[in-house]
């Protein structure tokens, strides 16, 4: 259940009638342009950088209305009482959830089912925005199509962590066959209408950090939106910066064992509807293969090989398979919800 906090009403909270005025003024106020939506869990250090970093910006740009969504996903390291501290403090919308049961793709969905703003902004809770994000994000959908999912660049946020996961090219691109959708937007800047939310439907909670398949929930998304004709497109600023504290290569090696995990179970999933995803597959056999006779490794300069991402694969191909026959159906995501309170919708 989500607990609403708007700034100027937290000396009030402790009354019920405030609690309900105070949610009440919420759902009337006038609908947000942007929902910055950060799920969080047990990363109580970088949390509230990056929500200061969300409120500078929206401050930067107030013109534009836009609301913060914060989702806990089970922290056990205060995150309850930091995020209760920062809601008491801020001075623009927040919405605080609760998602108890583990994933990325569960917490998303609550997000999403929490999020007022025509445009749904995910950002990791180890990022912070540039100060110019919010104006960024107003020109791409005033001026583009809005029935596409955008992402932006993500930098470095601190020159000591080893350079991954993140997206420096300065170049504006669209997603095609051609291009293994994996980082092509990167799930902790990704953006898009809330239309197109509703068209793509929920994130496959199999999918993600904390789930079976570990990671791989946004690009999932990303194929999805694209088998539906819905362009996916980079663009180089929208910035933020990826402060994701990873200084040893075994941290770097596990994190690559794990995006290939869940894109293996990701071409499984797809193989019919998107079977180009397999010509991926191939060419990375075959670049697995060439290192052999010396060719080029996956990434150079991390020495980071081909033969994780075809291993990791193949497990993840099988983990998926696996989860397929328990549940071929995965229903709808639920929330737990008091008894005649009605199910969050996209509105």
């Amino acid at each position: 259940m989500a607990v609403e906090h708007p700034a100027k009403a937290q000396k009030h909270l402790r009354a019920p009638a405030a609690r309900h005025s105070v949610a009440a003024s919420l759902s009337e106020a006038p609908e947000p342009f942007a929902s910055f939506i950060v799920c969080t869990r047990n990363r109580v250090r970088s949390l509230g950088a990056s929500i200061r970093s969300i409120e500078t910006a929206c401050h930067a740009h107030a013109a534009i209305r836009s609301e913060l969504v914060v989702v806990d996903n089970g922290s056990t390291d205060g995150t309850p009482e930091e995020l209760a501290r920062l809601a008491a403090t801020t001075t623009m919308p927040i919405t605080l959830a609760t998602e108890p049961r583990p994933g990325l793709a569960a917490a998303r969905n609550t997000g999403m089912g929490r999020a007022r703003g025509r445009i749904l902004v995910f950002i990791d809770d180890d990022c912070e925005v540039d100060r110019n994000y919010l104006a960024d994000l107003e020109r791409h959908y005033a001026n583009g199509d809005a029935r596409v999912i955008r992402g932006g660049r993500v930098e470095l946020g601190d020159p000591a962590d080893l350079p991954f996961t993140i997206k420096r090219s300065k170049i504006a691109a669209r997603l095609t066959r051609d291009v293994h959708p994996g980082g092509f937007v990167l799930g902790c800047n990704m953006t898009m209408h809330r239309d197109v939310a509703a068209s793509i439907g929920p994130f496959d909670e199999r999918f993600g950090a904390g789930a079976p398949l570990k990671a791989a929930e946004d690009t999932d998304y990303l194929v999805r939106a694209f088998q539906l004709g819905i362009p996916v497109e980079y663009v180089p600023d929208m910035i933020v910066h990826h402060h994701h504290g990873r200084r040893l290569r075994a941290a770097i090696e596990e994190l690559h064992r794990n995006y290939s995990l869940g894109n293996g179970g990701l071409c499984l999933k797809h193989l019919l509807g998107a079977p180009w995803l397999l010509k991926h597959f191939g060419w990375t056999v075959r670049s697995a293969c060439g290192e052999v006779f010396g060719g080029a490794r996956f990434d150079p300069k991390l020495q980071l090989s081909h033969w994780p991402i075809v291993s990791m694969n193949i497990v993840g191909a099988a983990r998926f398979a696996r989860l397929a026959m328990t549940n071929p159906n995965p229903a709808q995501p639920t929330e737990r919800r008091r008894p005649g309170q009605a199910a969050p919708k996209l509105r």
